[in-house]
């Protein structure tokens, strides 16, 4: 099976052409947003998967569904993700639209999942280190999972940086079998 992304990929990046030659990006962020909302509700999941629903029927919905949130060429990529069979895949088409957004913009997103809960300034501490790394600007999310045991793992991109203590122990267990 084919990896969802690589299959979201062409929309994702078709779409954020056509966002910039409109010129209103944020308008097509905003109409991602909502389309992700619409194809994550578990009924229209289940109509997805009817075999009774036509792809036009199903577009139509969608389009009904987002009404003034969604422009005559968002409407068009509805249409288009519908009889390519690849709506239940606008979550990661809403993903790669923001990652080639913060390449264009010169920002980078990093997931810091801790331990515990970060402060502050160990937050910006890991910001800043990471914007100087990546040379951009960083936007950082960060999540607490207490199965870690203790330090951090820092996500961006395809890098991964895994200075938790669960990583490490796990590291000792590899060099020791």
């Amino acid at each position: 099976m084919q990896d969802l992304s690589a299959l979201a990929r062409p929309y994702g990046l078709a779409a954020f052409n056509q966002a910039r030659e409109e010129g209103n990006v944020e308008e097509w962020n905003n109409m991602l947003r909502l389309l992700t909302l619409i194809m994550q509700d578990a009924t229209m999941r289940g109509l997805t998967a009817n075999p009774k629903v036509n792809d036009q029927q199903l577009a139509e919905l969608v389009i009904d569904v987002a009404g003034d949130g969604l422009s005559k060429t968002g409407g068009n990529l509805v249409r288009l993700m519908a009889e390519n069979e690849r709506l239940t895949e606008m979550a990661d088409v809403a993903a790669v639209f923001e990652a080639e957004r913060d390449a264009t913009e010169g920002r980078s997103h990093v997931e810091v999942t801790s331990a515990f809960a970060l402060t502050e300034t160990q937050q910006k501490a890991i910001a800043d280190s990471m914007s100087k790394r990546l040379d951009t600007e960083v936007d950082i999310s960060v999540t607490v999972d207490e199965s870690l045991i203790g330090g951090v793992v820092i996500r961006a991109g395809d890098t991964v940086i895994d200075a938790s203590l669960r990583g490490r122990l796990s590291q000792l267990g590899q060099s020791l079998t």
